[in-house]
């Protein structure tokens, strides 16, 4: 099965990439970036993506252009929805580019991570797969996050502190 993998960034990669491939899986990667704030982050998460991705022989599309103005407009006054249009904005863009790269399917690491809406990821993810006309790949990659925690940290990768909007990165100091 060939499997496009939506990579939020290098650390959540490792664990849902490592699984994907035990299963006998073919794996592109592809980086969104429009919801990153601010660009020299964004950069930041797309270059450690990239150093991994090159160690463990991943191809990887990246996004281009920076279209943080868009995504600012589509959440504003509407930031307690935000993840909402965030996932369906990255799953939709990944799900369009497995289907015009004829992938079997497509898949997230958002799905590895504790701190994200996993129901509503899934539930987003199947409606943009029946919109597009191509499979979700669904795996609970939860179960790795300490795997996956302690590689990239042995790794020496560049980890986050916040999800990757401006409002997360706010969210991280103020808690009202």
């Amino acid at each position: 099965m060939k499997v496009l993998l939506h990579c939020c960034c290098g650390p959540c990669t490792i664990y849902p990439l490592e699984q994907l491939k035990q299963e006998g899986m073919t794996v592109m990667g592809f980086f969104y970036r429009h919801n990153i704030h601010p660009f020299t982050e964004c950069m930041r998460r797309q270059e450690t993506l990239e150093a991994y991705a090159e160690s463990q022989d991943l191809k990887v599309i990246i996004q281009q252009g920076y279209a943080l103005e868009r995504f600012l407009r589509a959440v504003a006054f509407r930031e307690s929805d935000r993840c909402r249009f965030c996932y369906h904005d990255r799953l939709r863009a990944t799900a369009k580019i497995a289907k015009k790269g004829k992938f079997d399917g497509f898949t997230t690491t958002l799905l590895y991570s504790k701190f994200q809406n996993h129901r509503l990821i899934c539930e987003t993810a199947e409606a943009v797969a029946k919109e597009e006309g191509i499979s979700f790949v669904y795996r609970d990659f939860r179960e790795g996050w300490k795997q996956g925690i302690e590689q990239s940290k042995q790794l020496g990768m560049y980890r986050q502190q916040y999800c990757g909007c401006i409002y997360s990165e706010r969210d991280r100091f103020f808690n009202d």
